[in-house]
């Protein structure tokens, strides 16, 4: 028995055909499910929760004793600052800035300049949050800066 093309192609059909069927039929019941939607909400309150946490984190702190480190840390957190403030996202965006305006060394500097192109309520937001920002900053510098004696301890 010679299988031609035209029996191929329909058995190829045939079978895309029932597997797609097989696709949409468990896509059906898993939407059914009535746990579906509040799983799903849950996933995605979880990556955004992440996605948040991480940001507001801005990545390791640099050396401080490296100056481009410390420069390319300070416009990495001016820029996350203003795009999540652009974003909306206003907690988050204060946070990237006040970890900019803590490793600042020229702070007034940067402050007047901040005050002079943020909305009020945003800089007084800014202002309130930023000793609590300069305080975590010093207590994730002194672990950093421990963390690195005892590793120079065991050599």
């Amino acid at each position: 028995m010679e299988i031609t093309r035209t029996t191929l192609g329909i058995a190829v059909g045939i079978a895309g055909t029932l597997f797609l069927g097989y696709c949409v039929y468990f896509d059906q019941q898993r939407r059914k499910d009535p746990l579906f939607k509040k799983k799903l909400r849950e996933r995605r309150q979880n990556v955004q929760k992440n996605t948040t946490r991480s940001r507001s984190l801005g990545g390791p702190l640099p050396d401080m004793s490296d100056h481009e480190a410390m420069q390319r840390f300070f416009l990495q957190q001016i820029q996350l600052g203003e795009e999540l403030l652009a974003a909306g996202d206003l907690e988050a965006g204060v946070e990237h800035l006040g970890q900019a305006v803590a490793v600042c060394g020229q702070t007034q500097q940067l402050l007047s300049v901040l005050q002079q192109t943020m909305p009020a309520p945003i800089f007084h937001l800014l202002l309130k949050k930023l000793p609590e920002v300069s305080e975590r900053l010093r207590a994730s510098m002194k672990a950093s800066g421990n963390q690195s004696l005892q590793e120079e301890d065991v050599e």
